[in-house]
């Protein structure tokens, strides 16, 4: 692991302070692995839902062009004015309940939207069957809308939550990770140095004692 930042040590070599720096050095390198497994969740779930996002945005765009010209199709059939008038005998309404679920601590919505009617809304004499299947199209349309609104929010929430983590994820691999690193075998370094040193001044000072 390469280290871009070099931090000076400064840290008294002593048993206590070694064992501390362990500490510090297994806990850092157990977050990172929590954090680089959610990383790796979290791309795959961003993948996965850009390809959702990507088809049902390429069926909302099929589904208005085939409703916009059906509705093209009815205008010609009955006229302009005609259809504005059945238009204001269409009680359809429209309602949105959402939620929330969380996926590896991200909240992303959950969208359900109901569609409350009360047919007839006219007689149908005279009334091209097109009307019916204009109406049927849009409603689909709303739901496909619903479903792609939903993905977009956690498409955007996901991505903003990857960005996060993964800047935490390479601020442990470049400063924490590598400075924790850095410390122990200072420290371990320091402290058999110093072993040896007492050694060595025992060996000379048994020598001593013998002469």
């Amino acid at each position: 692991m390469g280290n871009i930042y070099k931090v000076k040590i400064n840290i008294a070599a002593t048993k206590t302070n070694l064992l501390k720096s362990k500490k510090l050095l297994s806990l850092t390198q157990e977050g990172h692995a929590l954090l680089d497994e959610k990383r790796r969740i979290l791309i795959n779930e961003l993948t996965s839902i850009i390809h959702i996002v990507d088809r049902l945005q390429r069926e909302v765009d099929s589904a208005l062009h085939q409703a916009y010209s059906l509705v093209d199709k009815t205008v010609i059939i009955m006229g302009r004015k005609r259809l504005e008038e059945i238009s204001f005998s269409i009680d359809i309404k429209t309602g949105l309940s959402i939620s929330e679920r969380r996926v590896i601590g991200v909240s992303l919505p959950v969208i359900d939207m109901k569609v409350r009617e009360n047919p007839p809304y006219y007689s149908p004499h005279e009334v091209s069957f097109y009307v019916d299947e204009v109406i049927a199209r849009f409603k689909e349309v709303l739901k496909l809308i619903t479903q792609l609104a939903e993905k977009k929010i956690a498409l955007i929430r996901i991505a903003k939550e990857v960005q996060k983590t993964i800047r935490k994820v390479n601020a442990l691999e470049k400063i924490y990770l590598p400075f924790y690193e850095d410390s122990v075998k200072y420290i371990s370094d320091r402290l058999d140095e110093d072993s040896r040193e007492a050694f060595s001044m025992l060996k000379l000072i048994k020598e001593r004692i013998r002469e």
